[in-house]
């Protein structure tokens, strides 16, 4: 008799990357890093660490910069692995349960504006670079 597989289950693994440069034969301590958020389908945690880790691993390259110092992209490790169940829909991808001191009340120090988020950032300054010289668009002018 045949053995039905186990359903997938969807996963999501935070993951920590960072930039090694190395310039004249020295790496500093500070590095930039890189957290990234990945979505996982396996039968249990424990096969879902597994890629996670495996993804990871994957993702490590070397490169020269600008500079001609030579960056490595590097694998950190798994920061969290949260099973994304019945409480969480098809469109999510991740979420944290914390504990706050008066969120509502500080929602305009803990929230950052619109133009501060990352993919919102990265549009406007694609935007911007692809104006004609000499003219600014009517927003950046206000700023």
């Amino acid at each position: 008799m045949k053995r039905k597989p186990l359903p997938l289950e969807r996963f999501a693994a935070k993951l920590l990357f960072q930039f090694r440069v190395v310039t004249n034969g020295s790496t500093g301590k500070r590095r930039t890093c890189e957290e990234r958020i990945v979505v996982i389908k396996a039968t249990h945690a424990e096969a879902a660490l597994a890629k996670a880790r495996k993804y990871g691993k994957a993702e490590r390259h070397v490169y020269k910069n600008n500079l001609g110092g030579t960056v490595h992209f590097e694998f950190v490790g798994v920061l969290d692995l949260l099973h994304l169940g019945g409480e969480c829909d098809d469109d999510e991808v991740w979420y944290d349960i914390t504990e706050m001191v008066r969120p509502m009340e500080r929602r305009r120090r803990i929230v950052p504006p619109e133009h501060k988020l990352n993919a919102i950032a990265w549009l406007r300054r694609a935007t911007q670079q692809r104006a004609p010289a000499g003219r600014a668009s009517r927003r950046s002018a206000r700023r």
